[in-house]
């Protein structure tokens, strides 16, 4: 072949490859519906590696569960309507099951006339792939390590007319378990509750049948068919749990008594499993006279075992006794008859008696009406005091949590002793691993000044678990600043952060060790810039032997000996690259801390480059080897249970994620398994992301990502949208999955549709919030402008929540966007700070002063920074056209921030249009308004970037009596 030749066949080559690209289509919001792709979330492998199962499909519509073997080629897909389904495989890697559903539309139907859905349960062999298909299932469970069999309860069904069931139905139904080998199989009938032992020998299960006939909680061995009746009842029995190791199991047992408003619990333990000869034991407390007046077992209890059974956790709530009429009358009479004799002793003759028995007579209290003040008209109010250490609001935000409140107790068996280990002052304890001892947090102290500033104080305490005692470990524990206070595996220590280092408190002495001081690295976060003091670095905690703790400073990764003798960096001075580990990836499902006797993997990420990666520290070495390194963001990581395969994700900017395996320690020689997003092919997507650095006018320099748009052409100006938040260059090889946002912005769409997307760093300055976003986000405009990409006559702005507070504060400060779309924006920092955060209940004072609003005091001390940082008072300098998203039932920005900023515009006669989706909270959750948005603000942005019609909502507004017509046409 001469050089013409070649040279022709390349430029045919390109510009068929650059024709195909530029005759691809954009992504339009129509095309949303069907754009398919994998749902990486729910992707599933064997134990054994050679499998792997995941669900792929359109966003709207029905969906595939692709089956594959992971060393070769083979693909079965099956078809599961339009619901995802979870996917299991059994422990021995021979079996997986998944759940078919009706189609889409069928499903969609059902919904809206509230009719059911009916599941089909579908068992594959892996061996020979041949199915086993049952219909009507609510759930199932393998029998865990035996693997022979696979427990299946069918949805109840009932002959009954439509109609609320009566209250002795009872809510149990079929439970086949089925012999994966023989494929025999036996029926249990009305069964509410069931769970196989780790062994699978035993199934543990309980019956609930109409009129609790029968009821009662069995163990069955599915090998022999021996069943055990372990207890009857005419009582629920509910939350059966197994101890991890498959020898032991606890529930709970309810039955109504006549002298209690609620059902009494319960609780059950069951040890030493042998059939019927399994040791029971049963508890109230109540009988026992043990447990604290009042009170009883709790119904949210989960019970569960300590590891050397001597001991069952479980918890108590507040119970009510049911007022005893006759009891109450005769306390009545009684206290009048008491007050007659001393009324008439007092007298002194005759006469007397006769004037003060006519007084006994009408002062004798009347007994109550049957009805009592239950009957009376009550007004609807709350009262709010100063004094309250939780707002009102709070207090009813958390009714249900209060009114559900378990206090942590245990019982030792043995002595049949109860202790509690919780009260109302140490809400909830985290046991050691021994289970021997806990730690629990006394907020009480502190609590009123906490909800008024966010800066949260507690007492920590060691707590004895068989006796209840309390020591005070560490007095006012700054928990803004805390990370991962952890337990050693011998709970001899304890892991604690504290004013800028890490401390080790010795269980036994309570003597505390400083970890760190002497290390040549702070342990303070440096990229925290909230009103926090010396906020900690992350702690991937404890090795195996309780030796050791593994300590993050802003980079490298420490080895620290836990009387903090000894210490050595695993990382070899990796700040000099900016590069760290930014994840450990617990790849041994049964170990809890880490075993440095095994590899060990982390994902690792450049600060710099923002690339990402994995970091292997050998079995028994001190330093971390980078296996990776490159332009993708690194996202799960794990390995099987059996073996050495290893299973990660890996995507980019421009392409979606895809799941890989090697069975190399080293991941040479990798497979990749998926291919998602197949509508890739058909349509324009991004080219790619670009990093670019600038200086903010503090003189600090940052970083910006600039998305590419789609078919990009080197010299080229683009239409921008600028999205900020806050730190955001950490994704800059994250993808960007086509899809209905809650917040209206979508980055893969708008860059399908020829829009550049740039998304700065913004770094913060305290009591200046929104200074420091001008600071930040104009100089990165400037920057991305100057690399040519950035048509500087076509930049547009949007932010959502805080971006959406920077976004109403830039267009007071600079003109340098031609539109701007602020989604549930704060407007006013002075009437919003002492306003409601309704998700909450909290007030936003403990939001300005420790999170996100970075100022230091309430606005009475600070009254400069509040109004210099609040755009209401700079709004006369807008002339960006706005489009503000505020929804009425917003419960994190309140919507009169919306509304006051809004009014203040149109009265000013300024180009601004406010949406309200009715009934929303703070972002979009119904799908017909995330359509709606999305489609709104693309609009918006199109007329003032891409100079197209502007839309009749925006340009003339829409008449309230003519919306109804105006979204029926824009529906879709």
């Amino acid at each position: 072949m001469n050089i013409k030749t070649l040279l022709f066949l390349c430029f045919q080559v390109a510009w068929l490859t650059n024709y195909a690209q530029e005759n691809k289509t954009p992504i339009s919001w129509t095309d949303i519906p069907s754009w398919s792709y994998i749902r990486m979330n729910g992707l599933q492998y064997t134990n054994d590696g050679k499998w792997t199962a995941f669900i792929s499909g359109p966003t709207q519509g029905d969906l595939t569960l692709t089956l594959r073997k992971t060393l070769d080629t083979t693909v079965y897909n099956y078809k599961i309507g339009g619901q995802a389904s979870p996917i299991e495989f059994d422990d021995d890697s021979k079996y997986i099951a998944f759940f078919e559903s009706p189609s889409y539309k069928d499903i969609k139907a059902n919904e809206k006339a509230k009719r059911p859905i009916s599941k089909k349960l579908r068992i594959v062999a892996l061996s020979d792939t041949l199915s086993t298909v049952f219909d009507n299932v609510q759930s199932i469970q393998f029998s865990n390590e035996d693997g022979k069999w696979i427990a299946v309860r069918f949805s109840k069904t009932t002959n009954r007319p439509d109609g609320p069931p009566s209250a002795e139905s009872g809510k149990g139904s079929d439970l086949l378990l089925y012999n994966l080998e023989s494929k025999k199989s036996f029926n249990l009938g009305n069964v509410s509750d069931f769970k196989f032992n780790k062994s699978g020998q035993y199934i543990a299960y309980t019956v609930d049948a109409d009129g609790k006939n029968g009821n009662g909680i069995f163990l069955l061995d599915p090998k022999t068919g021996l069943n055990s009746v372990l207890q009857n009842d005419k009582a629920n029995y509910s939350k059966i749990n197994w101890n991890k190791e498959g020898t032991a199991f606890a529930l709970l047992k309810s039955k109504q008594d006549k002298n209690y408003k609620e059902p009494i619990y319960t609780l059950i333990g069951v040890k030493n499993i042998k059939g019927d000869q399994s040791e029971l034991f049963t508890y109230t407390g109540l009988d026992e006279n043990q447990i604290t007046s009042g009170y009883g077992i709790s119904q949210n209890s989960i019970p569960y075992w300590s590891k050397d059974l001597s001991t069952i956790f479980f918890g108590i709530a507040k119970i009510e006794k049911v007022e005893n009429k006759k009891s109450s009358e005769a306390k009545i009479d009684s206290a009048a008859k008491d007050s007659t004799d001393q009324k008439i002793a007092l007298a002194k003759d005759s006469v007397a008696k006769d004037t003060i028995s006519a007084t006994v007579a009408n002062v004798t209290p009347k007994k109550p009406n049957d009805s009592g003040k239950k009957d009376l008209e009550k007004p609807d109010m709350i009262i709010w005091n100063w004094q309250d250490k939780r707002l009102q609001s709070s207090q009813r935000n958390q009714l249900e949590s209060d009114k559900n409140y378990m206090v942590m107790s245990t019982l030792y068996v043995k002595d049949n002793k109860f202790t509690s280990l919780a009260d109302s002052n140490i809400r909830s304890i985290a046991l050691a691993p021994t289970q021997q001892i806990g730690y629990g947090l006394d907020f009480s102290p502190y609590e009123f000044e906490s909800s008024l500033s966010g800066q949260r104080y507690a007492d920590l305490y060691i707590i004895d678990v068989k006796t209840g005692d309390r020591k005070l470990g560490v007095e006012k524990l700054y928990l803004n600043a805390a990370r991962g206070i952890s337990f050693s595996p011998l709970a001899d220590y304890l892991l604690y952060y504290q004013d800028g280092n890490y401390y080790s408190l010795h269980i036994a002495t309570l003597a505390k060790t400083n970890l760190t001081e002497k290390i040549p690295a702070s342990f303070i976060d440096a990229f925290d810039d909230h009103n926090v003091s010396k906020p900690a670095t992350s702690n991937f905690g404890w090795t195996q032997d309780g030796k050791y703790v593994l300590l993050k400073d802003n980079y490298d990764l420490w080895k620290v000996s836990a009387d903090g003798k000894s210490y050595i960096s695993l990382t070899d001075n990796w700040k000099t690259r900016k590069l760290t580990p930014s994840r450990y990836n617990r790849i041994y499902e049964d170990d809890d801390f880490i075993d440095l006797k095994k590899d060990q993997y982390f994902t690792i990420f450049d600060d710099n480059t923002k690339q990402s990666g994995i970091a292997l520290l050998s079995a028994n070495k001190q330093a971390l080897e980078i296996l990776s390194l490159a332009d993708i963001s690194v996202g799960l990581f794990n390995k099987t249970k059996h073996g050495n395969q290893f299973f990660y994700s890996k995507e980019k900017s421009n392409e979606s994620p895809e799941l890989f395996t090697s069975t190399d320690k080293t991941l040479k020689n990798e497979l990749k398994l998926t291919s998602n997003t197949p509508d890739t092919e058909k349509f324009a997507l991004s080219s790619g992301s670009r990093l670019i650095s600038y200086v903010n006018d503090f003189g600090d320099t940052l970083q910006a990502t600039l998305f590419l748009p789609a078919d990009y052409i080197e010299g080229k100006s683009y239409p921008t949208i600028t999205y900020i938040y806050e730190r955001l260059t950490d994704g800059t090889n994250s993808y960007s999955n086509p899809a209905f946002p809650g917040g209206g912005f979508n980055r893969a769409v708008y860059n399908s549709n020829g829009y550049a997307v740039l998304m700065p760093d913004i770094t913060y300055k305290l009591n200046d919030p929104g200074m420091s976003a001008v600071a930040c986000v104009v100089p990165a405009v400037k920057a991305a402008v100057a690399t040519g990409i950035v048509d500087p006559d076509k930049v547009g702005l949007h932010g959502h929540s805080w971006g959406g507070y920077q976004t109403s504060f830039l267009i007071t400060q600079t003109d340098i966007f031609k539109a701007a779309v602020a989604g549930a924006p704060l407007t006013n920092m002075i009437s919003m700070y002492s306003l409601i955060y309704w998700n909450s209940g909290s007030t936003n004072q403990s939001i300005f002063e420790s999170s996100q609003g970075r100022l230091t005091s309430g606005y009475w001390d600070n009254w400069d920074a509040f109004a210099r940082n609040s755009p209401i008072y700079h709004i006369k300098k807008v002339n960006t056209p706005l489009v503000i998203m505020h929804n009425d039932k917003d419960g994190a920005v309140d919507y009169t921030q919306g509304i006051e900023y809004f009014n203040g515009l149109r009265r000013l006669n300024k180009p601004v249009v406010m949406l309200t989706y009715n009934g929303e909270n703070h972002g979009l959750r119904k799908e017909v308004n995330q359509k709606d948005y999305a489609v709104r603000m693309m609009e918006f942005f199109d007329h003032y970037l891409k100079t197209s019609e502007s839309p009749d909502w925006w340009s003339k507004g829409i008449d309230y009596i003519d919306l109804p017509k105006h979204l029926e046409e824009r529906a879709f």
